[in-house]
């Protein structure tokens, strides 16, 4: 076992609160692309920003249909990895207070989470822009894109220009002050304000630890930095907590 692994589970044994925050890289190691890796050969020209954007849902509603029909193509192709099921396990022996996540893939609430915070909304949903009915995104891969009211079924993200959903980022806020140990799973922390709750949590006492293959700004501040991969990391920490459990 590395250093940094046992740390992690000398953290996560002790802590009473453990909040996780997850982002992109916790999504791709399901074979989910990233936002801007969803796109394929037929998007080469376009930015995936504007797409994405309720300017884009307004006055190029065939390109805005299509990108989002691909994006809950792939999602429906792709699954929770076993990652998501140790969150989940933890979470119901009380050892996971919650997840704050970036994702808007479900994984978590697929695996068994259910006190998941989704700062950017869910593409597992659809909703209508004018009476806010919800259902099902699969209706996108039936092109049932209207409402029995005559609105518009628009996908149950955050696009850009408009607001996070509040209870989700309240209930981050509250999560992040109460936490004694805050983990950050694959995400870069370039984003706001995801980026703020582990310096919220830092600064009420709790211990950082960030698990990413790449470098973040967040690791000078962290008390434990893990660059491996999500899945391995999360598998080690399960095996090595259920050899401690058996000592018990």
């Amino acid at each position: 076992m590395k250093a940094g692994d046992s740390m992690l589970t000398e953290l996560f044994n002790k802590s009473r609160h453990t909040v996780v925050l997850t982002g992109a890289g916790m999504s791709t190691e399901s074979g989910l692309p990233d936002f801007r890796s969803a796109l394929d050969g037929m998007w080469n020209e376009v930015d995936p920003l504007q797409l994405a954007s309720r300017d884009a849902m307004q006055y190029e509603r065939n390109m805005f249909v299509r990108f989002y029909k691909q994006r809950i193509k792939k999602l429906k192709e792709a699954s929770p990895h076993p990652g998501y099921f140790h969150l989940a396990e933890w979470e119901r022996n009380g050892k996971v207070a919650s997840i704050l996540t970036q994702n808007v893939d479900g994984f978590h609430q697929l695996a068994g989470s259910q006190n998941v915070a989704e700062m950017h909304g869910s593409l597992r949903e659809m909703y209508c822009d004018d009476c806010g009915e919800k259902s099902s995104s699969d209706g996108y891969l039936d092109d049932v894109l209207a409402c029995k009211c005559g609105g518009f079924n628009r996908p149950g993200v955050v696009l850009f220009g408009e607001p996070l959903p509040l209870n989700a980022i309240h209930q981050a806020k509250v999560e992040a002050k109460k936490a004694d140990l805050f983990i950050v799973l694959g995400s870069s922390l370039q984003v706001a304000p995801a980026n703020v709750f582990p310096m919220e949590a830092k600064r009420n006492g709790a211990k950082l630890v960030i698990v990413n293959e790449e470098e973040t700004d967040y690791d000078k501040i962290a008390d434990l930095v893990i660059h491996d991969k999500i899945g391995k990391v999360l598998a080690d920490l399960a095996e090595d907590k259920a050899r401690l459990d058996k000592r018990k």
